[in-house]
């Protein structure tokens, strides 16, 4: 598209100016900065495979606009309170766009657990589904996937349970869920929360103060006061946010999000992630030279190994020095044996590798097959 519309014949007319032109044609048409984002990747992509033959990149200086900076529809996640009022709205209201009260539930569980899409939601058949093994899961085959690769995506036993009793009578490939069009499964999450927060509301009909508080809270709206919409996609962020509230690593987000990058995870749930910083960094040994430190080149230790004898004993390794006072009372024979003012290296080598150990930071491996990260829903 960027080919055409810029008129590059040959590689050689490939400049960074006919891609600015054309994505300016993007931005007012009103695409998002995400949107030519991509198309800038490509384009550049297939710049620095051609670089070989051109012997330069000639859009080396092009740069991606920040998706951050314009964003066409700001999501936040469902509240974990907020979902107790939703399950017990929706169960309660018998049919919504052709799936009933429990099934829209379901449906509402996966996505939250899952992080899956909507079009990906709705290409799940019963023979998707492996519930009797002993961690239950769903895969998505890679057609339905926006990544084009398989996907497995793991689930609470309660929510593989109720599925079990929804595609008791279907057929292997009979869908999942009897979804409606995109629009409409909007329309019903929509629906359902309208419900959901008359009832919220209906709760406090006899103290006129908590009703007033409760009608000026964006609890349960679509829209919050921010501009944030909850719809259908935002299950999907949800599920990151609430992984992330409950100290998953950011590895484990990654994978059960399916981001391509960790730098993608972070961006968008490191500031809720479970920081180890000031615990991280009490695991180091002290490595700043301070007033104490300063003794070594007046030929007294006393200070620096009472300290080292402090941290082995801590670690479960034999004492540094037994002239240390502080730490253990020695007898006059052990004190004429130390060398005086002699600098315990060797013993602080065993003390040093077991005080900075450093811990894991939050990072853990990639998730097995055997390994899955569950959000209950019940």
């Amino acid at each position: 598209m960027i080919v055409t519309d810029a008129g590059f014949s040959v590689a050689g007319d490939i400049t960074a100016d006919g891609v600015t032109d054309f994505t300016r044609k993007l931005s007012d048409a009103g695409k998002s900065n995400r949107t030519i984002g991509a198309y800038i990747t490509a384009i550049k992509g297939f710049a620095r495979w051609m670089s070989e033959k051109l012997r330069r990149d000639p859009l080396a200086t092009l740069k991606k606009p920040s998706p951050n900076e314009d964003r066409k529809h700001e999501r936040r996640c469902l509240l974990q309170d907020e979902w107790g009022w939703l399950r017990r709205a929706t169960l309660a209201r018998v049919d919504r766009w052709g799936m009933s009260g429990p099934e829209r539930v379901l449906l509402y569980a996966v996505a939250i657990q899952t992080g899956l899409r909507s079009n990906e939601l709705r290409s799940l058949t019963r023979g998707r589904l492996f519930l009797d093994l002993g961690g239950p899961y769903i895969t998505c085959k890679p057609a339905s996937t926006k990544n084009s690769e398989m996907a497995r995506q793991y689930i609470h036993a309660d929510v593989a349970s109720q599925l079990a009793e929804l595609i008791a009578r279907k057929s292997p490939r009979a869908p999942l869920f009897h979804m409606p069009n995109e629009g409409n499964v909007a329309a019903m999450l929509r629906g359902d929360l309208a419900e959901a927060r008359e009832a919220w509301l209906h709760e406090a009909k006899d103290d006129p103060q908590v009703v007033a508080q409760r009608t000026d809270d964006d609890f349960l709206l679509y829209e919050n006061h921010d501009g944030e919409k909850l719809d259908f996609h935002a299950l999907r962020h949800t599920c990151g946010v609430w992984l992330a509230i409950a100290g998953t690593s950011p590895k484990g987000i990654q994978a059960i999000m399916r981001h391509s990058s960790i730098t993608l995870t972070l961006d968008t749930y490191g500031h809720l992630i479970k920081g180890e910083e000031a615990a991280s960094v009490a695991k180091l040994p002290v490595m700043m030279p301070d007033e104490r430190s300063t003794n070594l080149r007046n030929g007294t230790t006393d200070h620096i190994e009472c300290d080292a004898q402090h941290q082995a004993q801590q670690s479960g390794c034999e004492t540094v020095r037994a002239g240390c006072d502080a730490v253990r009372n020695t007898s006059a024979n052990d004190s004429q044996e130390e060398t005086p003012n002699s600098l315990p290296v060797a013993k602080l080598s065993v003390v040093l590798p077991t005080v900075a150990r450093v811990g894991p930071l939050g990072f853990e491996p990639r998730l097995t097959d055997s390994e899955s990260v569950v959000l209950p829903l019940h």
